[in-house]
């Protein structure tokens, strides 16, 4: 069993005049945020506002980056070669980095968004260029990323520090994949089935796919969207249902000490 897990959430992603999430609400619950840097989602306004938060309440901060695709926040396959990929991660971190410099606060970890975090994690040319791009931004920054895909492979190759992340609001797959957002029951809304797969994941190493095979996926980090109706009361529930059982929920930081 894990002595110690991290909660994280994806935030920031409002824009201009359009709320998304509750973000206050998570973010009095997870120890990591990934911040949105502007393409799926997000505007400096916001992004400075979430770090500020965020610094407030001693969560570590990391980049978002996804496609740029405002209009399908950021979830649409969008054809893409890895040069561009390359650039687009880079410039993102870069611009987060600069509003938390606002704060003095550092950017600590990187976790992609969306629809290109699944097309890195299955097109090792993508995946390679997503670890250049942190490698270049920094090399102390933490990759967050699916255990056992593309991801972490070129990110261990370049030397890049990973945490392995799993889901909790989210279906898997007997591949180990999450389960496609068209899918039924993809998203898991029920804060009594997010408990039972954070124990599990914490404490055994598995999630129960759709189908009820048992995957294995160790992992280091727990995910919760934070654009989901519900997702504060998910992220409640799996906190103190860890606590509970005598696992220390910490930041990314500290998760790799």
């Amino acid at each position: 069993m894990a002595q110690r897990i991290n909660i994280n959430a994806d935030l920031g992603e409002s824009y201009g005049a359009f709320q998304i999430g509750d973000d206050s609400a998570l973010l009095d619950v997870v120890a990591s945020a990934n911040i949105a840097c502007g393409m799926h989602g997000g505007d400096p306004s916001v992004m400075r506002r979430t770090v500020a938060e965020a610094a407030a309440r001693g969560v570590s901060i990391g980049a978002h980056p996804g496609l740029n695709d405002l209009w399908g926040f950021g979830r649409r396959r969008i054809p893409v070669v890895a040069e561009e990929i390359e650039y687009l991660v880079a410039y993102q971190i870069g611009a987060l980095r600069a509003i938390a410099a606002y704060e003095d606060e550092p950017v600590t970890h990187v976790k992609l968004h969306g629809a290109l975090y699944g097309m890195a994690n299955e097109d090792l040319a993508l995946a390679e260029a997503v670890a250049r791009a942190i490698r270049v931004s920094g090399p102390e920054l933490i990759h967050l990323a699916p255990p056992g895909g593309a991801l972490e492979r070129a990110s261990r190759a370049l030397g890049l520090p990973i945490a392995r992340e799993g889901f909790v609001d989210r279906s898997y797959e007997a591949c180990g994949a999450l389960t496609p957002r068209t899918a039924p029951g993809a998203v898991i809304r029920e804060p009594e089935i997010a408990v039972e797969r954070a124990l599990r994941l914490a404490c055994e190493g598995v999630v129960i796919a759709r189908t009820g095979e048992k995957v294995a996926l160790e992992v280091d980090s727990l995910c919760i969207h934070g654009d989901e109706p519900g997702a504060s009361e998910i992220a409640r529930a799996v906190r103190s249902a860890l606590e509970s059982a005598g696992i220390e929920v910490a930041t990314l930081p500290r998760m790799l000490m």
